[in-house]
Parts: C-alpha cells; structure tokens; sequence
C-alpha cells in the first residue's frame, strides 16, 4: 500500500490518504497526483452490471433478501472467504460508550440473525445486559455489519438483542469440536489475567491454561458436555437491515428496510423499502 505524504510535512499523521500503488488494480485507472484511490477493486463488474436497482430486491422480505446475498458471498469463486463474519457493535448506557467485535453469525430465521458466545463476563454482556456494579444499567440494541469485499457489498442490521432458548444453544454447542466447549467452559471472557509471580515469565496466561485444566478434569471421560449457563445464542431481531453495493466516484447504492411499528416480530413484520442517498 502506498501512502502520499501528509499535507505541508506534517509528521503527527501516522497515515494519510492510504491508496493501493498506482496501476495495482489491474484494469482500473491511476488517481492522479494527490487523489485518493477509489477502493474499489472491483468497480468495472458492478458498473457492468448496473450496481443496485429497487428491482433487484425482494420487495417484502429483507432477510429472505438477505439469504440471496450470502449464497452469492458463499459460492465457490465469490472471492469471499468467510462470508459469516460480521461485526457486532453495542453501546453501555448510560455512558453510550460504544465497542465492536468480530464474530460469526451461525444461524439466519425469519426471526434474525443468530451469533454464540460468552454472556457472563464478557462486555457484550455488560452492554446488553447491564452489570452487577451497576456500571451498565443494559441496552438491548444491537448490529451487524457484514462487509463482502470482492462483491462490493456491504449489510447493516440493526435491532434489538436477545438470548435464545437453552436447548437450542445446546444443539449447537453439540457441533463443537470437544477444546472448543472445555475452552467456552474454562474462559472468563474479558476477565484480566493477572501474571502468576510464581510461573517464570507468564504474562497471565497461565491462570488461563489452569481453568483449562480444571475442566478437562471435570469433564474427563465425558462425551456430552452440557453447554454453560453463561454461554449461548444471541438473536438479533432486525428493526432496520440495509444493503449497500458500492458504485464508481463513492455515488454508491443504498437501500434500507424498515420494520412497520406494531407489525408483530421480524419473522411476520411487514416492511417499507426506500433509497438512501450515498
């Protein structure tokens, strides 16, 4: 990646203007001399086939839309290579301060879209939930954004979140390779791990190898290990899902969902569709 140089030398700007090498995209043009690069590797393709229309959308149902798009994302030769990833963001009240991770969705209904995870300890939890100090009173909003690089596309969802039932994140705990449950048993996901002064040189990780250690040994010779009481799915019911396809000179395709107020949930809602400026 090549850099320009800041404006007038100035040193305290670490980055400025990030732009791929003149002429490494092949078929796309070099930015002239101070222009940023458009960052669109593909933009040929999607000008080719006419970027977004409100035709090309299904005109009732954004999550069936939604599953349109991932199966194009996950086909062989999308270029996508894990096209369940997505960013989770949530905010603390009544601070508002924001965080985001990445994860990966496991399940798509007509209710939403479902990720696992830690709800103990970890700071989705304090979020969402709110904390024992009370330092998180719980917000129940949520998103996911979902960004498919190759096809130039980018999803937004936004909602609010909730815990699925035991049973069913027991179905999927069930799917997990055996170090993958002793390691969700074991983990107390954002606790700090203090380094142990007696262990030469730890850095805290060996707090973390003894819990592993601990349960094996619980479940030493167990086959069917029940999923943790802490650990589980997380629904995010959609209130609003957008889908964007990025265009040529940033004039990309925006199209959002809106669920209509008191139309039930997102598996029976009805929705509006509308064109967003870029």
């Amino acid at each position: 990646m090549a850099l320009y140089p800041p404006p007038l030398g100035d040193k305290r700007k670490l980055i400025f203007a990030p732009s791929p090498a003149p002429g490494s995209l092949e078929g796309s043009p070099s930015p002239a001399p101070g222009q940023t690069h458009q960052f669109l590797n593909q933009f040929l393709k999607t000008e080719h086939i006419g970027g977004l229309k409100r035709t090309d959308l299904n005109p009732s149902d954004p999550i069936e839309q939604f599953h349109a798009w991932y199966n194009e994302a996950a086909a062989p030769g999308s270029g996508v290579a894990h096209p369940e990833t997505c960013t989770l963001s949530t905010a603390q009240l009544p601070s508002g301060r924001v965080s985001a991770r990445i994860v990966y969705m496991k399940e798509l209904d007509p209710r939403g879209f479902v990720i696992y995870s830690n709800f103990g300890t970890s700071g989705k939890a304090r979020d969402l939930f709110g904390a024992p100090d009370g330092s998180s009173t719980g917000n129940p909003w949520a998103s996911l954004t979902f960004w498919w690089e190759p096809l130039e596309r980018q999803i937004r969802v936004e909602g609010r979140a909730e815990r699925i039932p035991a049973a069913e994140s027991q179905t999927y705990f069930d799917t997990r390779v055996r170090g993958s449950r002793i390691g969700a048993w074991s983990s107390r996901q954002s606790m700090v791990l203090p380094p142990d002064p007696a262990v030469e040189g730890d850095d805290g990780r060996a707090q973390l190898d003894k819990w592993v250690k601990e349960t094996e040994e619980k479940f030493d010779g167990v086959e069917d290990i029940p999923v943790p009481d802490f650990w589980g799915g997380l629904r995010v019911v959609p209130e609003r899902i957008e889908f964007w396809q990025g265009r040529k000179n940033r004039l990309h395709d925006r199209f959002a969902y809106d669920r209509v107020e008191g139309e039930g949930d997102a598996g029976s809602a009805s929705w509006t569709l509308s064109r967003l400026s870029p």
